[in-house]
């Protein structure tokens, strides 16, 4: 492993042009000044997880504040990040995708903005990483190219002004262990976000440009003010970006942030923008918290829709009105359906997304997020449409008293069906991530009649399907479509018919033999990740290094 000071890391392609002696010697000062508080976030969020696990206490508000009782509203937002309309999200470290999100459509038309992604989309390797910071320093510079050479394709950046960027770096929850500070790993968003900073954000600062970043994964409003401080920090030591534009939109994807999201914003200061309704990561939050409660069994992934629940409306009407008493932005979720060569299905996903962002944009949501492009346009115009109506929130909507937080049970059917969709979906993306994908189009329908398209499930869809199975088996609950019991059994049942099914339908060539491989590794580290969660055991899969995927992939089932 190459070393430099008191760094080393693994030699992975491209390394040696990020990981030059000045930018060692940054990382060097703010893991002494910054990872002692990334651990320590660690342990309380742990304590704040077991009070739930062992005595049913779930996280609740804080007491009133100078963040919740003065009037204050958030430093001025760049223009561009108060347009309505939609942002593309995608693996900034798989460079045609990353190509494709930036590009228009056939109209010419542009995504507002691009997420790209290193947390719930990202392959969380170094080379990831690695390659996510060179991408980005090569699309602000306009230089970004791909050579297919399976499909002699070439990929490049098209004329015109790009969507602004939103830097989503790997949370506080993960370490990177092949770059070590004194021999131990360094904290992932450390790393991540000095990259960007470094790169990318000196480049766009040189452009006049706005350097924007969402932070995952937030528990605590001691993290927001984290990054406050880590802000200032690489502004302070970083040549370029003393006077730079920087900005945060918190996600809202854990169960004690929805408890806080008006106090995070202010502890974020200067840098603080606006607040995202992530649904998937916080219904997987919601599910570890509650996990040891038999009686808030939730029914299947699927029929939890967020417009139709009306804790989880309220949680996220909550959300906006702290945006609108605070003159931040909110910004929507995810729309995750993939293009189909069968019409009737981009009619019916259409049609979906449609309602879907029609829905968030009436809350006051200003974008919301699309998977793929082909669906972009569909999924901004409720958001544009609305916006040029006139509309004006009423002050009802910017109160957030009137949107209390309750945690409760949805309503609907635990089903056999259910589970065995939560198995496939978790096998199909355990193969991608094997295969050095973080998210992956996944038809859990796949076989099965009527409309369904594919969907591009992340890690954070995998995290509730794990979480879901295994509280079913916990409590061992009974479905209404066979009457079954749930049980270790029957999971590992369903995991080998899926798997055995899943290979069944690999097309022949000279890749099946890999794939059907992937596929029976990917099956034996899912048993694994469920057995885990019974055990109240809820790491990320980010956390697992390929080396401990091999070994677990390589032992006996786990059940």
């Amino acid at each position: 492993m190459p070393a430099i000071g008191r760094i080393c890391y693994e030699d992975v392609e491209g390394a040696a042009e990020l990981f030059t002696s000045q930018f060692c010697h940054l990382v060097e000062k703010l893991h002494d000044s910054f990872t002692e508080r990334v651990l320590e976030f660690r342990k309380q969020r742990r304590a704040v997880l077991e009070l739930a696990l062992k005595k049913g206490r779930l996280p609740s508000p804080l007491p009133p504040s100078a963040a919740t009782t003065t009037s204050w509203v958030v430093p001025h937002v760049p223009d561009e990040l108060r347009k309505p309309g939609i942002e593309i999200s995608g693996p900034a470290a798989i460079t045609q995708m990353f190509i494709n999100a930036l590009n228009p459509v056939a109209d010419g038309t542009r995504a507002e903005g691009d997420l790209d992604d290193d947390e719930d989309s990202g392959g969380h390797r170094l080379i990831d990483t690695v390659m996510s910071a060179h991408n980005r320093l090569r699309a602000a510079q306009g230089t970004l190219t791909y050579h297919d050479m399976n499909r002699n394709r070439e990929y490049r950046l098209k004329p015109g002004t790009l969507p602004f960027f939103m830097h989503r770096e790997r949370g506080l929850a993960l370490d990177e262990p092949h770059f070590r500070v004194d021999g131990k790993a360094i904290p992932a968003a450390i790393l991540g976000t000095a990259l960007t900073l470094y790169y990318t954000g000196r480049e766009q600062a040189a452009r006049g440009q706005g350097i924007y970043f969402y932070l995952p994964k937030l528990e605590a409003v001691a993290e927001a003010a984290f990054w406050k401080d880590f802000f200032a920090a690489c502004q302070k030591e970083i040549p370029g970006l003393e006077r730079a534009t920087i900005r945060g939109i918190i996600l809202v994807e854990s169960l004690p942030a929805v408890y806080q999201m008006e106090e995070m914003l202010h502890a974020l200061g200067p840098y603080a923008a606006g607040l995202n309704a992530a649904r998937w990561d916080l219904k997987a939050s919601i599910l570890e918290f509650i996990m040891a409660d038999p009686k808030a069994v939730w029914p299947d992934r699927f029929g939890v829709d967020i417009k139709t629940t009306p804790f989880l409306a309220n949680t996220f009407r909550r959300l906006v009105a702290v945006c609108l008493k605070h003159d931040a932005v909110p910004i929507g979720g995810m729309a995750t359906a993939l293009p189909s060569k069968d019409e009737d299905v981009n009619r019916a996903a259409a049609g979906a997304i449609r309602a879907d962002k029609e829905w968030e944009a009436r809350q006051g949501f200003l974008r919301g997020w699309v998977a793929h492009i082909y669906h972009m346009q569909t999924a901004a115009t409720p958001f544009k449409v609305w916006r040029a109506t006139g509309w004006q929130p009423g002050p009802e909507l910017a109160g957030p008293d009137n949107f209390p937080v309750r945690i409760e049970t949805p309503r609907g059917e635990i089903t056999l069906e259910g589970s065995r969709r939560n198995v496939r979906t978790i096998i199909e993306y355990l193969e991608g991530w094997l295969n050095g994908r973080g998210a992956k189009g996944i038809d859990s329908l796949e076989g099965k009649p009527g409309t369904h398209p594919a969907l591009m499930e992340d890690l954070a869809t995998a995290r509730i399907s794990v979480a879901q199975t295994a509280q079913r088996v916990l409590h061992r609950s009974r479905t209404s479509d066979t009457g079954e019991e749930h049980g270790l059994p029957v999971i590992k049942r369903l995991v080998v018919s899926e798997r055995d099914d899943i290979i069944r339908r690999l097309p022949e060539g000279p890749e099946r033999d890999a794939q059907a491989e992937r596929y029976a590794r990917a099956a034996r580290i899912a048993l694994r990740w469920i057995k885990n969660y019974t055990e109240f055991d809820f790491r990320s899969l980010g956390s697992y290094t390929r080396e401990d995927l091999d070994k677990i992939a390589a032992s006996p089932d786990a059940f």
